[in-house]
Formats: C-alpha cells, structure tokens, sequence
C-alpha cells in the first residue's frame, strides 16, 4: 500500500502553471506536494495525472491506496486522520473528495465520480487547498511557516555562518553546505529556511518567512521580503516580494517581482519588472483557460508564467498577467495580460517553432548541468499541438 496523488477535475484553474507537470510537483511554501506527503506520511508516493503528463512518473502499482488530492495542503492532523480511514472508506468536506482508501485501477481510475465510488464518505473540516493559481501566492506565507515545522523538527541548524546580522535567530535554519555573507536576515516576522549548498552573497537583505532551497543563489544587494519561495537551482537579485520560483529559474538582476509564481526553467531578463497593483486599487483580474474570461482574483495580483518562459531586458508585465509556458516575450510598453503558450514576442503575431524552442529550453539547461529529455519534449509537443 502506498499514496497516490491525483489531479482533480478541476486542476485546469491552475494553469499554466500544471500545463507541463502535474499538480503533486507544484511548490507551495518549501515543498512540492508530492514532497510534503512524503515527510508527513513516510510513505512511497506515485502520481496520478494526465495520459500525456504519465510520462515523467512510474506507474502506479496494484493494490489498495490512500488517494488523494494533490492540490490539498495538509498539516499533520489531516495526515493523521487519513491513515486512520478504512477501505472503501473517503474524507470531504465542502470542496469535495480529500482523499480515500481504496484498490483502483490506475490506468480506469475514476475521476469524473470519484466520490460516488466509496461506500462511506465521512466529513472534514474545510481543508486548505490551490485551485486557482494566484492561491499558490496567497497561501505561501501559511506554508512557508508549516513546512519550516516540518522539516526542521527534531533537527539542528547548522552554525549561523560569522560576519551576518541575524534578526531572531532561533528561526533561521541552515543546511548543510550553505554560505552566507555579509547580509542581514531578519527573522522576527516568519523563519527563513536556507537549504543544502545555497549561497547568499553580500549585501542581501532578506525578511522571513522566507525558504531557498538546494543550490538556489542570492546575488549581490538583493532585496526579498516574505513571504517567498526560491525552489531548488534558482537565482534571484533585485526586489522580490511574496513570490514563488518553482525551480531552475531565474531573477537575476534589477527590478521588481511580486505577488507572483514562476514556473520551472524561466528566465526574468534585467530590469524585468511587474505591476501588482492596479493604480484605483480596485480588483484584479486574471485570465482563467476554464472561463476563457478574465475572473476576479484579489487586489494584489502580479504574474503567473508557466514553464519554459523568458522575458527579454526592461520588461514590462501588466497587473494580473498570465503567461503561457514557452514564450519568449519581448516589446515595448506594457505586455498584454493574457500571453498564450508558444508566443514569440508579445503582440500575438508568432509562434515560438517548435523544434527551436526545444534547442533553445536546452541551451537553458545545460547553463545548469541538465538537458532537455524525450519525455519532455513529447509534453511540449503535445501542449503546442493543442494550443
């Protein structure tokens, strides 16, 4: 028996930011999904997605597991009452099924009714979860302070590194490899994580809660306020503010980014900066692929930008923008708030060609050590195709 995360029926509310990866690999506070349930349930856990995203996981072995919801955010309680359910036997609240027990066939799994398919269904306090993208943002200062607990508990930081000045110190944790200098880190509003080899370079100012993850780097005289989320291999410089990185992106150099999810292999050309904003401080709105319409979302919104996406120098990117996966934006003025995937520059004239936009991802990632797989590419292909 083991943990199944599943994309539910209306994990498209989420887009772009699940259009190449499934739900359990989106990064909310410090960890993905699938990493969280594996610290709270020291379980194997597989994921459930779409037929063309089945690629990048294993399949799901036979048997009886405990599905769940991947775009549920649990804490330890939640975690706790769901090992306790029985076969054939579902947790929900007013927002639908949260998880169940149960031996499903993977590959017939019935997402369209699921909550129909247990025998019992027992009631749940209303539990935390993404369902639009902007949420990601919105409920990283809550996670950023769960997950710290989480992965810290039971644990000793390594010694604060000399010639720092730390604010509240008892919530600053930092891994093994780790190195920091000359900067001031402030941890009397929310702890601050620094994770394995990361480096903060000089004149870094940064405010909790804050997490970087693995090999992730601060430049020079950067600016971070929480609550933020550098994932794994990232770089970010200038004035970030309550946004999250999902992995191997970059904000390298000057300008602003706030209230805002990046995802993986992105690229913020200098100076690139965005509205969050809007000048009657009225509410904003954001494209929403369900509605095919702009929806309202809250008063400060900035950006969402799926993978694979860059921007060109001195950027300017609207309130409440949506951007696609793998669009290579430039232009003059400010951006249109809806960019679809595949865009070559801003005006809707291009597409991105697809057999340059994969030389092109790898170019990217061999600046990292990494390259562009088969797997990959068949996803690219398949949401250019269908675009």
């Amino acid at each position: 028996m083991s943990i199944v995360l599943f994309d539910n029926t209306d994990h498209k509310h989420l887009y772009p930011l699940n259009n190449a990866c499934a739900v359990a690999d989106l990064r909310v506070g410090i960890c993905t999904a699938k990493g969280r349930w594996e610290l709270l349930l020291k379980q194997t856990v597989h994921v459930h997605t779409e037929d063309y995203l089945s690629l990048l996981y294993g399949p799901i072995p036979s048997g009886s597991h405990y599905w769940i919801d991947a775009s549920i955010l649990p804490d330890t309680a939640l975690a706790e009452r769901i090992l306790s359910l029985n076969e054939n036997e579902a947790l929900a609240d007013t927002g639908g099924l949260i998880a169940g027990k149960k031996n499903f066939d993977g590959a017939n799994f019935p997402r369209e009714n699921l909550l129909n398919s247990f025998e019992t269904i027992c009631e749940y306090e209303t539990a935390k979860r993404i369902f639009h993208a902007w949420d990601m943002f919105e409920l990283n200062d809550h996670m950023l302070r769960s997950d710290f607990d989480l992965l810290t508990k039971d644990r000793q930081s390594r010694p604060l590194p000399q010639g720092n000045q730390y604010i509240n110190p008892e919530n600053i944790f930092v891994e093994e490899g780790a190195t920091i200098s000359c900067a001031i880190i402030n941890a009397s509003a929310g702890p601050v994580y620094i994770g394995k080899n990361a480096t903060i370079m000089e004149g870094a100012l940064i405010r909790g809660p804050f997490a970087m993850c693995n090999d992730s780097v601060i430049k020079m005289g950067a600016k971070i306020y929480g609550a933020t989320t550098l994932g794994p291999c990232c770089v970010a410089g200038g004035e970030i503010k309550n946004a999250i990185l999902q992995g191997y992106s970059n904000k390298s150099h000057d300008g602003y980014l706030g209230d805002a999810v990046i995802g993986k292999w992105c690229n913020l050309g200098a100076g690139t900066t965005n509205s969050n904003v809007k000048n009657t401080a009225s509410m904003v709105k954001m494209w929403n692929t369900v509605a095919q319409d702009y929806i309202e979302a809250n008063i400060k919104c900035g950006v969402v930008m799926g993978d694979y996406s860059r921007t060109a120098i001195n950027t300017s990117i609207n309130t409440g923008s949506v951007i696609g996966t793998c669009c290579n934006i430039f232009g003059e003025g400010l951006l249109p708030k809806y960019i679809p995937d595949f865009q070559w520059g801003s005006k809707g004239i291009t597409r991105y060609e697809l057999e340059k936009s994969f030389k092109d991802i790898d170019n990217w990632k061999k600046m990292k050590g990494q390259s562009l797989s088969d797997a990959e590419k068949r996803i690219l292909q398949y949401i250019f195709e269908t675009t």
